[in-house]
């Protein structure tokens, strides 16, 4: 085996196939009949507004009269884009649903829904388009606006969605993400050194502002606002503080690219994802530095010299209000300002942060983690720096082993006209609507102590290293390089993540041409691609510093593995296919 395999390596090595997953360490249940399903502090009650949608769900806005408005999350053909519900009986339960908006497939990426001074606000993962609300109709009216287009050449890459926020001003908040994980010469591959300076923050890795109302615009027409931001999906103004907000996917991959700096459990737990202020001009510090929650301070990342342990000028940069644990992935942030209506939620509540974690992919060989509503209570007007689990339940499972375990995965938020709370998740397209039933002036630390238990679930606590080892004491089964680097993405069982990294069971990809087959690992793919008729858009890295040896051991692994009775792959096959790119270079 190559030098890459190094001892922590050997430590990450998973097992893929014949796992049985080890029973919970605490009495807390994982699943519940009531609320849908969901755990909730006490006197919280959650209808169920819709059991699934067609195109399921990402982000998700409530009209004044209580119409929903849904981002889909896959649009096959244009006018697909938004979901529009009502629900015309009171019961709680959407008895309309009609879709309507965008000029083209999309691709899972398109997030924003947000409604702003009458206008709906929603992107696809290139377009930022708005309609004029109509009162009283459901489908608005007037003809569609394109307020942004992302014109980069470069067309879609990772870390794409464009989430939008609003301040007092006129103002609408843009992401641009870096289609990077930490700025490499080599994305994702073993060792490369990062660039410095990192070329992509010209345009990339930040949030733009622009006017809110200007029609036909791009990035040129924006003013970069904040920097050093990898990827943001959740994001949102505080009209107390009138601040933007955000929470921020962290980079990954430290054990695949790092094995020697870093161990499997350092790259499960590392880094933070980071609750941010964001003042103009502010900078993050990404790529070349990340938050180490457990440190509590910024570290050099290992592409510019950084070894886990070095500072360098991380203090320079800005600090989060909270780090919190790698890959939960915050995909919504809202700012909650329900309290005092009927049905609003109790003073505990009032300007606090709401934030969806739609649930890590990355975590292996510890438990997946995430998979909930968190919540920050407001102090002093500005978020405190404490953190509380509002709702549970969403993934049915404890320990969650592979993302495609989970049966719910949390994605959008928003807030209703009678002050209730709407969840959005992405798996079925499931839609919960929260309300407060209990006596608002007993609500306190007994309600709050019961949803705290849930901390040590293993989906949220900080894993034991040894004890939430999932590995520990079994034996290592399947393809090593399949461990090291593919399980991470494609999952212990093959399935995928339903997003961003495509199943390998019965795809077309894994058993169809072997050329093909070995030409991606070896070259590397980027998307947008489809299996199984869905799209996909990451990048799958190149792997052309693998042995033709252990190329052939990973490949015959796939074709024989989750269902899957396909020929081997030789080393001979390999050679030729790398001879061949060589060739044509």
């Amino acid at each position: 085996m190559s030098r890459l395999y190094t001892r922590s390596l050997f430590l990450a090595l998973l097992a893929v196939v014949g796992f049985v997953r080890p029973e919970t360490n605490t009495s807390l249940p994982v699943q519940t009949a009531e609320n849908g399903g969901l755990f909730l502090p006490e006197g919280f009650e959650a209808t169920v507004v819709v059991d699934s949608l067609a195109g399921r769900a990402r982000h998700l806005a409530v009209n004044d009269n209580g119409d929903i408005y849904v981002k889909a999350r896959f649009a096959r053909d244009k006018d697909e884009s938004v979901i529009a519900l009502r629900d015309t009986n009171g019961d709680g339960r959407a008895d309309i649903i009609k879709r309507f908006g965008g000029l083209s497939r999309e691709r899972a990426y398109g997030t924003a829904m947000r409604i702003h001074n009458g206008y709906l606000y929603f992107s696809s993962e290139l377009i930022v388009y708005r309609y004029k609300l109509t009162p009283g109709k459901l489908i608005p009216e007037g003809p569609v606006e394109i307020i942004l287009t992302d014109d980069h050449a470069h067309g879609m890459h990772e870390h794409i969605t464009k989430p939008v926020a609003f301040d007092n001003k006129g103002y609408m908040y843009v992401p641009f993400g870096a289609g990077s994980n930490a700025c490499q010469e080599k994305n994702r591959i073993p060792s490369s050194p990062g660039l410095n300076p990192c070329g992509l923050l010209a345009d990339h890795g930040g949030i733009w502002r622009f006017d809110a109302n200007k029609v036909g615009q791009t990035q040129k027409d924006g003013k970069l606002f904040a920097t050093g931001l990898r990827s943001i999906v959740a994001l949102d103004w505080n009209p107390v503080d009138q601040t933007l907000y955000t929470v921020g996917h962290g980079r990954d991959d430290f054990l695949m690219l790092w094995s020697h700096l870093y161990s499997p459990w350092e790259s499960a737990v590392l880094p933070a994802e980071e609750f941010l202020r964001v003042k103009e001009g502010m900078d993050a510090g990404w790529p070349y530095y990340y938050y180490d929650q457990e440190k509590k301070k910024k570290l050099l990342n290992p592409e510019y010299g950084g070894d886990g342990k070095k500072a360098g000028k991380g203090a320079e940069y800005e600090q989060p209000i909270i780090g919190f644990p790698a890959h939960w992935a915050p995909n919504d942030l809202v700012f909650y300002q329900g309290t005092g209506a009927s049905n609003g939620f109790p003073e505990h509540y009032k300007n606090g942060a709401f934030i969806a974690f739609h649930g890590s992919t990355n975590r292996a060989p510890y438990p997946q983690a995430g998979y909930f509503i968190g919540f920050v209570p407001d102090k002093n007007g500005s978020p405190s720096t404490d953190w509380e689990i509002f709702a549970d339940g969403f993934a049915g499972v404890d320990p969650i082993v592979n993302v495609s375990d989970a049966v719910y995965r949390p994605m959008g938020i928003a807030m209703g006209p009678d002050g209730s709370l709407y969840i959005a998740e992405t798996e079925k397209g499931k839609i919960w609507k929260v309300t407060y039933k209990g006596d608002k002036s007993k609500f306190g630390s007994a309600q709050l102590a019961q949803m705290e238990k849930r901390k040590s679930m293993s989906h949220i606590r900080t894993p034991d290293k040894v004890n939430d080892n999932l590995d520990k004491d079994k034996p290592v089964l399947g393809s090593k390089v399949y461990g090291v680097y593919c399980a991470a993405c494609h999952q212990r069982n093959g399935r995928g993540d339903s997003q961003r990294f495509p199943p390998l069971a019965d795809s077309e990809w894994v058993l169809g041409d072997k050329t093909r087959l070995i030409e991606v690992l070896l070259k590397g793919l980027e998307g947008p691609i489809e299996v199984k008729g869905q799209s996909y858009n990451n990048v799958m890295p190149q792997h052309d510093f693998l042995k033709d040896e252990d190329i052939s051991e990973v490949l015959t692994f796939v074709r024989q593995s989750f269902g899957n009775s396909a020929s081997a792959v030789s080393a001979d096959e390999v050679k030729a296919v790398r001879k061949s790119i060589k060739k044509k270079k």
